[in-house]
């Protein structure tokens, strides 16, 4: 089994040669092996060719741009995608979150940061996937921590390795208050713990794909100024 940190391929979708360039300069010296690709069609075919463990996507592509090429391979995959881009608007990150990727980062990047995040969302793609072949059901909520599956009252569901990782978190204390930050600690990791806009924004797509109206939640409740809870009822 490979270790988190220790090797892996990883896709680096970026046309600008200079920036790709840097980035498969990090990545190699921390031991992953950079796949590179300058736009799209490029990137999705070595996608489909090989089996890199993430992404990392530029949005300024030609041709199809990164917003299409992270809609294309959330499609078809489940694999990370991690957001590099001097697309640092509110809108942006949004917008890329809401396409499916894990983690955006902003140009210009601190090459220790970088690492930190690739290592963070590795870390929850592993642990969200797991290897129990358990099933853990909450009242018309059911996932399958082996084959990653959750369904909704017989409804199947597609999640994001964060998105499941969060969900299965909040299933495991089904009808208790967690707090943001132990949210945060426990789905994203240690460094992410001040990151508040992140659990707003999951916990968004999660309403969409598991309450029947998202505006009126059964299952996500909010507990004001504390955190959420996984609402069952007895």
């Amino acid at each position: 089994m490979l270790e988190i940190g220790s090797g892996g391929q990883i896709l680096v979708i970026e046309d600008d040669t200079e920036s790709r360039t840097l980035l498969e300069d990090v990545l190699g010296a921390a031991g992953y092996e950079p796949l590179p690709a300058s736009n799209t069609l490029e990137g999705l075919r070595r996608l489909y060719n090989s089996r890199p463990v993430l992404v990392l996507l530029d949005i300024m592509l030609p041709g199809l741009d990164g917003w299409e090429a992270c809609r294309r391979i959330r499609e078809a995959s489940e694999i990370p995608i991690i957001i590099v881009s001097g697309r640092n608007s509110s809108t942006d990150i949004l917008r890329g979150f809401e396409l499916g990727a894990d983690d955006y980062v902003s140009k210009p990047f601190e090459h220790k940061e970088l690492l930190s995040r690739v290592r963070a969302v590795l870390r929850r793609s592993k642990n969200g996937q797991g290897k129990e072949a358990s099933v853990i059901r909450c009242d018309g909520l059911e996932a399958d921590l082996r084959k990653h599956h959750v369904s909704v009252k017989g409804r199947r569901v597609t999640l994001s390795p964060t998105e499941f990782k969060l969900l299965i978190y909040l299933m495991r204390k089904q009808n208790t208050v967690v707090t943001n930050r132990e949210l945060l600690f426990h789905v994203w990791g240690p460094a992410y713990v001040n990151e508040m806009d992140y659990i707003k924004l999951y916990v968004r797509y999660l309403r969409k794909k598991i309450e029947q109206d998202p505006d009126n939640p059964k299952y996500l409740v909010n507990e004001r100024g504390v955190g959420y809870r996984l609402a069952i009822e007895s």
